[in-house]
């Protein structure tokens, strides 16, 4: 069985190299690989135990970064290295300041997990959420490492619930803990027979409610804010964006801000042609225009998650394609959150939805019916403070995970 999945990884990479002459993430994939671990070994003390952190992607990242962090502030003699699989996650944090180490994880082949072990010489591994590797795993295992996954969550739908989902099963025995977000994952796990399971809840809660108690301040954005009503769009794609246009004329005292998911020339210069002049970049934005104008649309990346501080209606883009994105960082803010009818598969999404902090539409009407009754304060307040609410009673996960590590007792105990 190891033999097919390592069989399976070569052709993934052969897969990827293909993929490379026209996609620019796969190109970008193959190129931060590239004698990847003869750079490891020349940067890293390999004399120097490692703490060491994967995540899948930037949304991972994000969400695993509070545990990284609170090591980082409670043992700060200790070692941090990370690494990415995605360039949407390494190109944006690879120059991050709370880690001694930013990798792209080398391809999960015998030799390199191996070799990576070896030149890494981590004390122990924690992996967010997904993005399980077998070679990995079991050279951690092989060397007694422990290995740690955090505010991980399991639908019946997934491998290792069916019939092929061998190798997916195995690789969950490997680890050392699972912490899971929720008791339905717990039981799930272990119906196949996998009990190191704790429910400690999801560590996003963590990460948001402290960039909500600490935003950061854009000034261009607060001025471009005055002392209007805002609706601050997160995440969007072209069919939020085309609703949103709508907007502009129905509520004339209202403003703007749209954040795009992607920040290409192209992404931009669509939102800029369905807002028209009555639009401006962020790129562009300077003290005498930004009471002028009544949409903001934001061209680079990174600012999302403080933007949410100047708006008094979030909405959160994706739910009229593959599903909506984070909608907790704006629910943190005490903002009452709009989106779309994708949203399904995102527990959080349901459960504000249950309380009555947050709105799904799935047409122009729907959305000018929630403005509609967003527009009395009282109601609004209510339904912001509904949503902050239940963010702030779900914050502790990050705490008890480190607390769990590094409990020498525990660690001795498992040995």
């Amino acid at each position: 069985m190891r033999f097919l999945y390592n069989i399976g990884i070569y052709v993934y990479i052969f897969l990827i190299q293909l993929s490379a002459i026209f996609n620019k993430k796969a190109k970008l994939w193959i190129a931060g690989r590239k004698n990847i671990l003869e750079r490891i070994k020349s940067e890293v003390n390999g004399l120097d135990k490692h703490i060491w952190f994967h995540f899948a992607s930037l949304g991972e990242f994000e969400q695993g970064r509070t545990v990284l962090e609170k090591i980082k502030e409670e043992y700060p003699d200790r070692k941090i290295l990370i690494t990415f699989f995605s360039p949407s996650g390494y190109e944006v944090r690879k120059n991050y300041s709370s880690a001694d180490y930013v990798f792209y994880l080398p391809a999960d082949t015998p030799r390199n997990a191996r070799e990576f072990i070896r030149f890494v010489n981590p004390e122990l591994a924690v992996f967010t959420k997904y993005d399980y590797w077998l070679n990995y795993f079991l050279e951690l295992k092989h060397r007694g490492v422990k290995l740690y996954v955090i505010s991980a969550i399991f639908h019946p739908q997934y491998s290792f619930f069916r019939w092929y989902g061998l190798i997916s099963r195995k690789m969950l025995r490997l680890v050392t803990t699972v912490f899971v977000q929720d008791q339905n994952s717990k039981e799930l796990l272990s119906s196949i027979g996998i009990n190191n399971v704790i429910v400690n809840g999801d560590t996003r809660f963590d990460r948001v409610a402290e960039n909500a108690a600490h935003p950061k301040s854009i000034e261009p954005v607060a001025n471009f804010a005055g002392t209007s009503n805002v609706l601050v769009a997160g995440s969007t794609w072209t069919e939020d964006e085309k609703l949103l246009s709508r907007l502009c004329s129905s509520y004339p005292d209202w403003k703007l801000i749209i954040a795009p998911h992607e920040v290409n020339k192209s992404r931009i210069a669509e939102a800029q042609a369905l807002f028209g002049d009555k639009a401006i970049l962020f790129s562009t934005l300077h003290e005498n225009s930004a009471a002028e104008q009544q949409v903001l649309i934001i061209d680079n990346i990174g600012m999302l998650s403080s933007l949410y501080r100047y708006g008094q209606i979030a909405y959160i883009g994706g739910g009229f394609g593959v599903g909506i994105h984070n909608t907790l960082e704006a629910a943190a803010f005490s903002k009452p959150v709009i989106f779309g009818p994708n949203y399904q598969r995102f527990r959080e999404a349901v459960e504000l939805l249950e309380l009555g902090g947050t709105f799904t539409i799935k047409s122009e009407e729907d959305l000018q019916n929630a403005m509609q009754l967003l527009q009395d304060e009282s109601y609004r307040s209510e339904a912001g403070a509904k949503a902050g609410d239940y963010v702030s009673k779900r914050t502790g996960a990050t705490e008890k995970i480190v607390r769990y590590i590094f409990d020498e007792d525990n660690r001795t105990s498992a040995d």
